[in-house]
């Protein structure tokens, strides 16, 4: 990956904060800190794994979200498409290495997100460096193999999907995956909590109520 690809990342991720903290602040108000190159270091080696520039980019922008506190909603937490919720490194080097050990899964699969609510599955970037997916966005699941994303592919490259979410994001429509295939069942939605979700419109029940879909208007 380039130092290119690296800047595009940082670019595509400071419009979703543009974003966010214009249209969607309380999940705005989760992002933790910076996280400092020694912070990634100490994963890499801990894990044994080298993070792609791109993930180093992100992860230098901000070390993943916090938890709400205080017994606020948790739907802002669930940010990113699918609703996952981003990892601070701590989290993420604890889940890759039950993954790795428990679940003896191949390394070099980077966990970046778990779906709000529900530790079973998420998001990984594909760290192996010989791979044609290196650097790309991939789905794991607890009791299945991992899988790239969009299925059949050499996945998303990590600056292209957080793109692909900016766009998105400003635009008001679902989420357009390599290809040009739109992904209907994932759409921007805001909470009356002031937190961005992603939905599938056509999906019921509809949860949290006072949901309104961006483009789209109130969801029932």
């Amino acid at each position: 990956m380039s130092t290119s690809e690296q800047a595009q990342a940082e670019a595509a991720w400071g419009r979703i904060e543009v974003w966010l903290e214009d249209n969607a602040p309380a999940s705005a108000a989760l992002l933790r800190p910076p996280a400092s190159d020694a912070d990634i270091a100490a994963v890499e080696e801990t894990i044994g794994v080298i993070f792609p520039p791109a993930l180093r980019a992100w992860y230098r922008l901000h070390d993943g979200t916090d938890d709400p506190q205080n017994g606020k909603s948790w739907w802002p937490a669930g940010f990113l498409p699918g609703n996952q919720g981003w990892y601070p490194l701590k989290t993420l080097q604890d889940v890759y290495t039950v993954q790795t050990r428990d679940q003896e899964r191949e390394p070099g699969r980077i966990p970046v997100s778990c779906v709000v609510g529900d530790m079973w599955h998420g998001l990984y970037i594909d760290a192996r460096q010989d791979e044609p997916s290196y650097g790309n966005l991939g789905r794991w699941v607890a009791d299945r193999e991992p899988e790239l994303i969009p299925e059949s592919t050499v996945g998303w490259p990590l600056h292209a999907w957080l793109a692909g979410i900016a766009d998105a994001l400003e635009q008001g429509r679902c989420l357009i995956e390599p290809g040009g295939q739109h992904n209907e069942d994932t759409w921007p939605a805001l909470t009356v909590c002031g937190g961005l979700i992603w939905v599938a419109p056509d999906e019921e029940p509809h949860s949290p109520q006072g949901r309104v879909l961006l483009g789209g208007g109130p969801l029932p």
